[in-house]
């Protein structure tokens, strides 16, 4: 079952439990991959957006909502940064598990070695690599840096 069908079916299923808090993250998701549907077709791609970048929406979503719960937290609304954290549970159930931090270590260690990366300037090739196999299973942002620690030595 294809991730726009698992969503579709959670969201039915939601509103067959009566669950408004899951039904309201999950039509947000829905809407989301919908807007980026829209936008797709505006550029000719009659089928939509591919699943590799529905996974990127969902990444990017529940990334905000981190930020939003942090956020909260630090000016003492724990009530809304409970809600953040409760839809980040429900966004993350769609995305893959999460590299470890020796395996996301080792993913960019073997990037570097297929795109033969001796320097910074080869640093797009290997993020291209990267988010090729691995979008939705690690954090970019700290994949970056580590990447230019490692090319810049």
């Amino acid at each position: 079952m294809d991730l726009r069908t698992r969503i579709s079916t959670e969201l039915k299923q939601a509103m067959k439990d009566k669950d408004a808090e899951r039904l309201s993250t999950l039509r947000l998701v829905n809407a989301a991959i919908k807007d980026k549907d829209i936008a797709a077709r505006a550029t000719g791609n009659e089928e939509g957006v591919p699943g590799e970048e529905v996974l990127a929406i969902l990444g990017k979503m529940a990334k905000q909502r981190l930020e939003s719960a942090r956020a909260y937290e630090e000016g003492g609304r724990l009530d809304l940064a409970e809600r953040e954290r409760s839809e980040i549970a429900v966004i993350e159930e769609f995305l893959p598990r999460q590299l470890s931090k020796d395996e996301t270590k080792a993913a960019v260690d073997a990037a570097v070695a297929e795109t033969a990366a001796s320097s910074i300037r080869d640093m797009g090739k290997v993020m291209g690599v990267l988010k090729g196999k691995y979008t939705g299973q690690m954090d970019f942002g700290t994949v970056g840096p580590m990447l230019k620690d490692l090319l810049s030595n």
